[in-house]
Protein backbone atom coordinates (compact mmCIF):
# COMPACT_ATOMS: atom_id res chain seq x y z
CA UNK A 1 0.00 0.00 0.00
CA UNK A 2 1.05 3.62 -0.46
CA UNK A 3 2.60 5.46 2.43
CA UNK A 4 0.20 7.83 4.16
CA UNK A 5 1.52 10.99 5.78
CA UNK A 6 0.88 11.48 9.47
CA UNK A 7 -1.94 13.95 10.14
CA UNK A 8 -4.08 15.14 13.01
CA UNK A 9 -7.49 13.56 13.56
CA UNK A 10 -10.02 14.97 11.10
CA UNK A 11 -13.38 16.46 12.23
CA UNK A 12 -16.27 14.00 12.25
CA UNK A 13 -17.52 13.33 8.76
CA UNK A 14 -14.53 14.91 7.01
CA UNK A 15 -12.46 12.65 4.76
CA UNK A 16 -8.81 13.06 3.88
CA UNK A 17 -6.68 11.01 1.52
CA UNK A 18 -2.96 11.75 1.70
CA UNK A 19 -0.95 9.30 -0.39
CA UNK A 20 2.75 9.91 0.04
CA UNK A 21 4.17 8.35 -2.16
CA UNK A 22 2.04 6.48 -4.68
CA UNK A 23 3.20 2.89 -5.18
CA UNK A 24 3.56 0.83 -8.36
CA UNK A 25 4.62 3.82 -10.46
CA UNK A 26 8.08 5.01 -11.46
CA UNK A 27 9.14 7.95 -9.30
CA UNK A 28 7.45 9.92 -6.53
CA UNK A 29 3.97 11.41 -6.73
CA UNK A 30 1.46 12.39 -4.04
CA UNK A 31 -2.33 12.43 -3.97
CA UNK A 32 -3.98 14.90 -1.58
CA UNK A 33 -7.77 15.04 -1.26
CA UNK A 34 -9.99 16.58 1.40
CA UNK A 35 -13.78 16.19 1.41
CA UNK A 36 -15.82 18.13 3.96
CA UNK A 37 -18.65 16.58 5.96
CA UNK A 38 -21.18 18.18 3.59
CA UNK A 39 -19.53 16.52 0.55
CA UNK A 40 -17.72 19.64 -0.63
CA UNK A 41 -14.24 18.99 -2.04
CA UNK A 42 -11.88 21.43 -0.32
CA UNK A 43 -8.61 20.02 -1.67
CA UNK A 44 -7.71 17.92 -4.70
CA UNK A 45 -4.09 17.84 -5.81
CA UNK A 46 -1.77 15.66 -7.84
CA UNK A 47 1.69 16.61 -6.55
CA UNK A 48 5.11 15.87 -8.02
CA UNK A 49 7.70 16.47 -5.27
CA UNK A 50 10.70 14.74 -6.83
CA UNK A 51 13.99 16.58 -7.20
CA UNK A 52 14.45 17.96 -10.72
CA UNK A 53 16.87 16.42 -13.20
CA UNK A 54 18.82 18.57 -15.62
CA UNK A 55 19.63 16.44 -18.62
CA UNK A 56 19.29 19.37 -21.00
CA UNK A 57 22.09 21.15 -19.13
CA UNK A 58 24.23 18.00 -19.23
CA UNK A 59 24.08 18.09 -23.03
CA UNK A 60 25.54 21.56 -23.47
CA UNK A 61 28.91 21.34 -25.23
CA UNK A 62 28.55 17.66 -26.08
CA UNK A 63 29.52 16.24 -29.45
CA UNK A 64 26.69 15.10 -31.72
CA UNK A 65 28.01 11.53 -31.63
CA UNK A 66 27.59 11.29 -27.85
CA UNK A 67 24.21 12.91 -27.30
CA UNK A 68 21.92 9.92 -27.90
CA UNK A 69 23.88 7.80 -25.42
CA UNK A 70 23.59 10.45 -22.71
CA UNK A 71 19.85 11.01 -23.09
CA UNK A 72 19.11 7.29 -23.01
CA UNK A 73 19.92 7.56 -19.29
CA UNK A 74 16.93 9.82 -18.75
CA UNK A 75 14.90 6.64 -18.40
CA UNK A 76 15.72 2.99 -17.80
CA UNK A 77 12.39 1.97 -19.33
CA UNK A 78 12.24 4.25 -22.40
CA UNK A 79 15.96 4.38 -23.19
CA UNK A 80 15.40 3.17 -26.77
CA UNK A 81 12.77 5.84 -27.38
CA UNK A 82 14.99 8.59 -26.00
CA UNK A 83 17.78 7.46 -28.30
CA UNK A 84 15.47 7.44 -31.30
CA UNK A 85 14.03 10.91 -30.60
CA UNK A 86 17.57 12.18 -30.03
CA UNK A 87 18.87 10.68 -33.26
CA UNK A 88 15.98 12.20 -35.18
CA UNK A 89 16.71 15.65 -33.73
CA UNK A 90 20.43 15.40 -34.51
CA UNK A 91 19.80 14.12 -38.02
CA UNK A 92 17.28 16.91 -38.62
CA UNK A 93 19.76 19.54 -37.42
CA UNK A 94 22.74 18.22 -39.41
CA UNK A 95 20.84 17.08 -42.53
CA UNK A 96 21.78 13.42 -42.10
CA UNK A 97 19.79 11.01 -44.27
CA UNK A 98 19.20 7.41 -43.23
CA UNK A 99 18.54 4.27 -45.28
CA UNK A 100 15.33 2.27 -45.54
CA UNK A 101 17.01 -0.57 -43.64
CA UNK A 102 17.85 1.81 -40.78
CA UNK A 103 14.23 2.99 -40.64
CA UNK A 104 12.91 -0.58 -40.55
CA UNK A 105 15.30 -1.56 -37.76
CA UNK A 106 14.39 1.54 -35.77
CA UNK A 107 10.70 0.73 -36.12
CA UNK A 108 11.48 -2.75 -34.87
CA UNK A 109 13.34 -1.32 -31.88
CA UNK A 110 10.33 0.88 -31.08
CA UNK A 111 8.06 -2.17 -31.00
CA UNK A 112 10.47 -4.00 -28.73
CA UNK A 113 10.46 -1.21 -26.18
CA UNK A 114 6.67 -0.81 -26.32
CA UNK A 115 6.22 -4.51 -25.60
CA UNK A 116 8.79 -4.44 -22.84
CA UNK A 117 7.17 -1.52 -21.02
CA UNK A 118 3.50 -2.29 -21.67
CA UNK A 119 3.80 -5.87 -20.45
CA UNK A 120 5.57 -4.74 -17.28
CA UNK A 121 2.85 -2.19 -16.58
CA UNK A 122 -0.08 -4.50 -17.33
CA UNK A 123 1.20 -7.57 -15.49
CA UNK A 124 3.02 -6.14 -12.50
CA UNK A 125 1.53 -2.70 -11.82
CA UNK A 126 -2.14 -2.77 -12.88
CA UNK A 127 -3.24 -6.40 -12.70
CA UNK A 128 -2.98 -6.47 -8.87
CA UNK A 129 -5.59 -3.67 -8.70
CA UNK A 130 -7.96 -5.53 -10.99
CA UNK A 131 -7.56 -8.73 -8.95
CA UNK A 132 -7.86 -7.10 -5.54
CA UNK A 133 -4.33 -7.55 -4.17
CA UNK A 134 -1.51 -5.19 -3.23
CA UNK A 135 1.13 -6.58 -5.59
CA UNK A 136 1.80 -9.32 -8.11
CA UNK A 137 3.44 -11.52 -5.45
CA UNK A 138 0.20 -13.01 -4.02
CA UNK A 139 -0.94 -13.83 -7.57
CA UNK A 140 2.00 -16.20 -7.95
CA UNK A 141 0.24 -18.46 -5.45
CA UNK A 142 -3.40 -17.92 -6.43
CA UNK A 143 -3.00 -17.53 -10.22
CA UNK A 144 0.29 -19.25 -10.96
CA UNK A 145 -0.49 -20.16 -14.57
CA UNK A 146 -1.50 -16.57 -15.40
CA UNK A 147 1.63 -15.13 -13.81
CA UNK A 148 3.90 -17.60 -15.63
CA UNK A 149 2.34 -16.73 -18.99
CA UNK A 150 2.74 -13.01 -18.39
CA UNK A 151 6.31 -13.42 -17.15
CA UNK A 152 7.12 -15.43 -20.29
CA UNK A 153 5.70 -12.68 -22.50
CA UNK A 154 7.76 -10.06 -20.67
CA UNK A 155 10.91 -12.20 -20.92
CA UNK A 156 10.34 -12.39 -24.68
CA UNK A 157 10.21 -8.59 -24.88
CA UNK A 158 13.53 -8.29 -23.05
CA UNK A 159 15.15 -10.72 -25.48
CA UNK A 160 13.55 -8.78 -28.35
CA UNK A 161 15.37 -5.61 -27.31
CA UNK A 162 18.63 -7.47 -26.78
CA UNK A 163 18.62 -9.09 -30.21
CA UNK A 164 17.87 -5.83 -32.02
CA UNK A 165 19.68 -3.24 -29.91
CA UNK A 166 22.46 -5.27 -28.28
CA UNK A 167 21.09 -5.27 -24.74
CA UNK A 168 17.76 -4.96 -22.98
CA UNK A 169 18.19 -1.30 -21.96
CA UNK A 170 20.46 1.63 -22.85
CA UNK A 171 21.24 0.32 -26.35
CA UNK A 172 24.68 0.86 -27.89
CA UNK A 173 24.19 -0.12 -31.54
CA UNK A 174 22.40 2.95 -32.90
CA UNK A 175 24.22 6.04 -34.18
CA UNK A 176 23.44 9.23 -36.13
CA UNK A 177 22.74 8.06 -39.66
CA UNK A 178 22.47 4.34 -39.01
CA UNK A 179 23.67 1.43 -36.92
CA UNK A 180 27.10 0.54 -35.57
CA UNK A 181 26.05 -3.09 -35.69
CA UNK A 182 22.91 -4.69 -37.08
CA UNK A 183 21.23 -7.92 -35.98
CA UNK A 184 22.15 -10.96 -38.05
CA UNK A 185 19.61 -12.90 -40.16
CA UNK A 186 19.87 -15.63 -37.51
CA UNK A 187 19.00 -13.07 -34.82
CA UNK A 188 15.91 -11.98 -36.71
CA UNK A 189 14.86 -15.55 -37.42
CA UNK A 190 15.19 -16.34 -33.73
CA UNK A 191 13.21 -13.23 -32.83
CA UNK A 192 10.52 -14.16 -35.34
CA UNK A 193 10.05 -17.55 -33.70
CA UNK A 194 9.83 -15.97 -30.24
CA UNK A 195 7.18 -13.54 -31.45
CA UNK A 196 5.10 -16.32 -32.99
CA UNK A 197 5.45 -18.37 -29.81
CA UNK A 198 4.31 -15.39 -27.72
CA UNK A 199 0.94 -15.07 -29.46
CA UNK A 200 -0.87 -17.62 -27.22
CA UNK A 201 0.37 -15.79 -24.12
CA UNK A 202 -0.86 -12.46 -25.48
CA UNK A 203 -4.21 -14.00 -26.39
CA UNK A 204 -4.40 -15.29 -22.81
CA UNK A 205 -3.68 -11.78 -21.50
CA UNK A 206 -6.44 -10.33 -23.68
CA UNK A 207 -8.93 -12.91 -22.40
CA UNK A 208 -7.84 -12.34 -18.80
CA UNK A 209 -8.20 -8.55 -18.94
CA UNK A 210 -11.52 -8.90 -20.79
CA UNK A 211 -12.79 -11.09 -17.94
CA UNK A 212 -11.85 -8.33 -15.48
CA UNK A 213 -13.57 -5.52 -17.40
CA UNK A 214 -16.03 -5.00 -14.58
CA UNK A 215 -13.17 -4.04 -12.26
CA UNK A 216 -12.21 -1.05 -14.43
CA UNK A 217 -13.89 2.10 -13.04
CA UNK A 218 -16.60 3.54 -15.30
CA UNK A 219 -15.41 7.13 -15.54
CA UNK A 220 -15.57 9.41 -18.56
CA UNK A 221 -14.08 12.86 -19.11
CA UNK A 222 -13.70 14.47 -22.49
CA UNK A 223 -10.23 15.84 -23.12
CA UNK A 224 -7.81 16.49 -25.97
CA UNK A 225 -5.71 13.59 -27.25
CA UNK A 226 -2.29 14.22 -28.79
CA UNK A 227 -0.12 11.68 -30.61
CA UNK A 228 1.89 11.14 -33.76
CA UNK A 229 -0.21 10.49 -36.85
CA UNK A 230 0.76 9.14 -40.23
CA UNK A 231 -1.18 8.51 -43.46
CA UNK A 232 0.41 5.07 -43.84
CA UNK A 233 0.60 3.33 -40.45
CA UNK A 234 -0.10 3.30 -36.73
CA UNK A 235 2.46 6.01 -36.04
CA UNK A 236 5.07 5.15 -33.44
CA UNK A 237 8.45 6.06 -34.94
CA UNK A 238 7.59 8.81 -37.40
CA UNK A 239 4.77 11.23 -38.25
CA UNK A 240 3.21 14.62 -37.62
CA UNK A 241 1.75 15.87 -34.34
CA UNK A 242 -1.93 15.00 -34.38
CA UNK A 243 -4.70 16.13 -32.04
CA UNK A 244 -8.36 15.33 -31.50
CA UNK A 245 -9.08 19.08 -31.30
CA UNK A 246 -6.39 20.74 -33.39
CA UNK A 247 -4.90 20.66 -36.87
CA UNK A 248 -1.77 18.66 -37.55
CA UNK A 249 1.63 20.20 -36.86
CA UNK A 250 5.12 19.31 -38.07
CA UNK A 251 7.37 18.04 -35.28
CA UNK A 252 9.48 21.21 -35.40
CA UNK A 253 6.42 23.13 -34.18
CA UNK A 254 6.11 21.02 -31.01
CA UNK A 255 6.28 24.08 -28.73
CA UNK A 256 3.07 25.46 -30.23
CA UNK A 257 1.34 22.28 -29.00
CA UNK A 258 3.07 21.53 -25.69
CA UNK A 259 3.07 25.10 -24.34
CA UNK A 260 4.78 24.12 -21.08
CA UNK A 261 4.13 26.01 -17.87
CA UNK A 262 4.96 25.65 -14.16
CA UNK A 263 2.72 25.11 -11.14
CA UNK A 264 3.68 25.32 -7.44
CA UNK A 265 2.71 21.72 -6.63
CA UNK A 266 5.03 20.14 -9.18
CA UNK A 267 8.72 20.03 -10.01
CA UNK A 268 7.64 18.84 -13.46
CA UNK A 269 6.29 21.24 -16.04
CA UNK A 270 2.68 20.88 -17.19
CA UNK A 271 1.32 21.37 -20.70
CA UNK A 272 -1.84 22.45 -22.47
CA UNK A 273 -2.88 22.96 -26.07
CA UNK A 274 -6.46 23.61 -27.24
CA UNK A 275 -8.17 22.50 -24.02
CA UNK A 276 -7.26 22.97 -20.35
CA UNK A 277 -5.15 19.80 -20.58
CA UNK A 278 -4.42 16.94 -22.96
CA UNK A 279 -3.60 13.26 -22.75
CA UNK A 280 -0.80 11.34 -24.45
CA UNK A 281 -0.08 7.61 -24.42
CA UNK A 282 -1.68 4.43 -25.70
CA UNK A 283 -5.28 5.67 -25.44
CA UNK A 284 -4.40 8.88 -27.29
CA UNK A 285 -2.65 6.89 -30.01
CA UNK A 286 -5.60 4.52 -30.28
CA UNK A 287 -8.11 7.36 -30.52
CA UNK A 288 -6.15 9.00 -33.35
CA UNK A 289 -4.92 5.90 -35.21
CA UNK A 290 -7.22 2.95 -34.43
CA UNK A 291 -8.10 2.29 -38.05
CA UNK A 292 -4.43 1.53 -38.78
CA UNK A 293 -4.10 -1.31 -36.24
CA UNK A 294 -3.15 -4.77 -37.46
CA UNK A 295 -6.09 -7.21 -37.79
CA UNK A 296 -5.26 -9.08 -34.58
CA UNK A 297 -4.99 -5.85 -32.60
CA UNK A 298 -8.30 -4.60 -33.96
CA UNK A 299 -9.90 -7.89 -32.92
CA UNK A 300 -8.35 -7.60 -29.45
CA UNK A 301 -9.74 -4.07 -29.07
CA UNK A 302 -13.22 -5.33 -29.92
CA UNK A 303 -12.96 -8.19 -27.43
CA UNK A 304 -11.75 -5.78 -24.74
CA UNK A 305 -14.56 -3.30 -25.37
CA UNK A 306 -12.26 -0.53 -26.56
CA UNK A 307 -13.66 1.68 -29.32
CA UNK A 308 -12.26 4.80 -30.98
CA UNK A 309 -13.38 7.90 -29.11
CA UNK A 310 -13.07 6.30 -25.66
CA UNK A 311 -12.81 8.99 -22.96
CA UNK A 312 -12.18 6.75 -19.93
CA UNK A 313 -8.54 7.25 -18.83
CA UNK A 314 -8.62 3.93 -16.95
CA UNK A 315 -8.82 2.27 -20.38
CA UNK A 316 -5.29 3.42 -21.20
CA UNK A 317 -4.05 0.07 -19.86
CA UNK A 318 -6.44 -1.75 -22.18
CA UNK A 319 -5.11 0.31 -25.10
CA UNK A 320 -1.60 -0.75 -24.09
CA UNK A 321 -2.59 -4.40 -24.34
CA UNK A 322 -4.08 -3.79 -27.79
CA UNK A 323 -0.78 -2.18 -28.80
CA UNK A 324 1.11 -5.25 -27.60
CA UNK A 325 -0.80 -7.35 -30.12
CA UNK A 326 -0.17 -4.72 -32.80
CA UNK A 327 3.56 -4.62 -32.02
CA UNK A 328 3.91 -8.39 -32.35
CA UNK A 329 2.07 -8.52 -35.66
CA UNK A 330 3.78 -5.48 -37.16
CA UNK A 331 7.19 -6.72 -35.97
CA UNK A 332 6.63 -10.00 -37.78
CA UNK A 333 5.84 -8.06 -40.96
CA UNK A 334 8.98 -5.91 -40.58
CA UNK A 335 11.19 -8.95 -39.94
CA UNK A 336 9.80 -10.66 -43.04
CA UNK A 337 10.51 -7.52 -45.06
CA UNK A 338 14.08 -7.25 -43.75
CA UNK A 339 14.84 -10.91 -44.40
CA UNK A 340 13.31 -10.79 -47.88
CA UNK A 341 15.30 -7.74 -48.94
CA UNK A 342 18.48 -9.06 -47.28
CA UNK A 343 20.35 -7.47 -44.39
CA UNK A 344 23.39 -5.42 -45.42
CA UNK A 345 26.17 -3.91 -43.35
CA UNK A 346 26.01 -0.19 -44.14
CA UNK A 347 28.62 2.47 -43.55
CA UNK A 348 27.48 5.45 -41.54
CA UNK A 349 26.87 8.38 -43.92
CA UNK A 350 29.45 11.18 -43.95
CA UNK A 351 28.46 14.17 -41.80
CA UNK A 352 29.21 17.74 -42.86
CA UNK A 353 29.36 19.71 -39.64
CA UNK A 354 27.34 22.90 -39.67
CA UNK A 355 25.30 25.06 -37.36
CA UNK A 356 21.68 23.99 -37.25
CA UNK A 357 18.64 23.16 -35.20
CA UNK A 358 16.41 20.12 -35.37
CA UNK A 359 13.62 18.28 -33.58
CA UNK A 360 12.59 14.66 -33.27
CA UNK A 361 9.49 12.90 -31.96
CA UNK A 362 8.69 9.26 -31.30
CA UNK A 363 5.91 7.51 -29.45
CA UNK A 364 7.39 5.90 -26.36
CA UNK A 365 5.15 3.72 -24.16
CA UNK A 366 3.81 6.68 -22.17
CA UNK A 367 3.17 8.96 -25.13
CA UNK A 368 4.75 11.36 -27.56
CA UNK A 369 8.35 12.32 -26.71
CA UNK A 370 10.10 15.39 -28.13
CA UNK A 371 13.81 16.17 -28.34
CA UNK A 372 15.10 19.40 -29.89
CA UNK A 373 18.71 20.55 -30.24
CA UNK A 374 20.74 23.44 -31.59
CA UNK A 375 24.27 22.70 -32.77
CA UNK A 376 27.19 25.01 -33.51
CA UNK A 377 29.41 24.63 -36.57
CA UNK A 378 31.65 22.18 -34.72
CA UNK A 379 28.82 19.72 -34.08
CA UNK A 380 28.43 20.59 -30.40
CA UNK A 381 25.12 21.32 -28.67
CA UNK A 382 24.50 24.78 -27.27
CA UNK A 383 20.74 24.43 -26.61
CA UNK A 384 18.60 21.39 -25.83
CA UNK A 385 14.98 20.71 -24.92
CA UNK A 386 13.33 17.42 -23.93
CA UNK A 387 9.54 17.27 -23.45
CA UNK A 388 8.64 14.05 -21.67
CA UNK A 389 5.27 12.28 -22.09
CA UNK A 390 4.49 12.18 -18.38
CA UNK A 391 4.96 15.92 -17.97
CA UNK A 392 2.41 16.31 -20.78
CA UNK A 393 0.00 14.11 -18.78
CA UNK A 394 0.31 15.77 -15.37
CA UNK A 395 -2.33 18.45 -16.02
CA UNK A 396 -4.71 15.84 -17.41
CA UNK A 397 -4.24 13.68 -14.29
CA UNK A 398 -5.13 16.73 -12.19
CA UNK A 399 -8.23 17.52 -14.24
CA UNK A 400 -9.34 13.88 -14.13
CA UNK A 401 -9.01 13.91 -10.34
CA UNK A 402 -11.01 17.13 -10.10
CA UNK A 403 -13.84 15.56 -12.10
CA UNK A 404 -13.67 12.16 -10.39
CA UNK A 405 -13.35 13.08 -6.70
CA UNK A 406 -16.85 14.64 -6.30
CA UNK A 407 -18.35 11.36 -7.55
CA UNK A 408 -16.49 9.49 -4.81
CA UNK A 409 -17.54 11.68 -1.87
CA UNK A 410 -19.79 9.01 -0.31
CA UNK A 411 -17.16 6.28 -0.45
CA UNK A 412 -14.74 5.43 2.35
CA UNK A 413 -11.26 6.93 2.47
CA UNK A 414 -9.78 3.55 1.56
CA UNK A 415 -12.02 3.26 -1.50
CA UNK A 416 -11.22 6.81 -2.61
CA UNK A 417 -7.51 6.17 -2.20
CA UNK A 418 -7.68 2.98 -4.25
CA UNK A 419 -9.64 4.50 -7.14
CA UNK A 420 -7.44 7.60 -7.35
CA UNK A 421 -4.31 5.45 -7.18
CA UNK A 422 -5.69 3.30 -9.99
CA UNK A 423 -6.36 6.45 -12.02
CA UNK A 424 -2.76 7.65 -11.78
CA UNK A 425 -1.39 4.16 -12.40
CA UNK A 426 -3.51 3.90 -15.54
CA UNK A 427 -1.39 6.68 -17.03
CA UNK A 428 1.71 4.53 -16.40
CA UNK A 429 3.60 7.67 -15.32
CA UNK A 430 7.37 7.93 -15.43
CA UNK A 431 7.49 10.70 -12.86
CA UNK A 432 11.27 10.98 -12.41
CA UNK A 433 11.80 11.55 -16.13
CA UNK A 434 9.29 14.41 -16.12
CA UNK A 435 10.91 16.59 -13.44
CA UNK A 436 12.60 19.38 -15.37
CA UNK A 437 12.00 22.61 -13.48
CA UNK A 438 13.17 24.29 -10.29
CA UNK A 439 12.25 27.78 -9.10
CA UNK A 440 15.38 29.39 -7.65
CA UNK A 441 13.86 32.78 -6.84
CA UNK A 442 14.40 33.85 -3.21
CA UNK A 443 11.83 32.27 -0.93
CA UNK A 444 10.61 29.73 -3.46
CA UNK A 445 12.68 26.95 -1.93
CA UNK A 446 10.13 26.77 0.89
CA UNK A 447 7.47 25.63 -1.56
CA UNK A 448 9.66 22.71 -2.54
CA UNK A 449 10.60 21.81 1.03
CA UNK A 450 6.95 21.43 2.05
CA UNK A 451 6.70 18.39 -0.22
CA UNK A 452 9.73 16.66 1.30
CA UNK A 453 8.27 15.22 4.48
CA UNK A 454 10.32 13.05 6.79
Amino acid sequence: MAKKAQSKAEPAGKKRVDVHYLTRVEGHGNIVVEIEADGRVSACRWEVPEAPRFFEAMLIGRDYRDVHHIVSRICGICSIGHQLASLQATEDALDIRVSEQTLLLRRLATHGENLQSHLLHIAYLVLPDLMGVDSVIPLAATHKDAVLKLVAARRMSNEFCRLVCGRTTHPQRMAPGGWMKIPTPEDLASLRKMLVDSVPNLNFAVDLVASLAGKIPAFERKTEYVALVSPTDYALYWGEIGSSLDERHPVRDYKSVTREYCVPQSTAKWTKNMAESYMVGALARFNLNAEKLTPGAAAAAKKLGLAKGCTNPFMNTVAQLVECVHSVEDSLAIIDQLLARGLREEELPPVRLKAGKGAGAVEVPRGILFHAYEYDDKGRIFAADCVIPTNQNHANIQKDMEALVPTLAKKSEAEIELILSMLVRAYDPCISCSTHTLDLRPGQEKKLVRFVRK
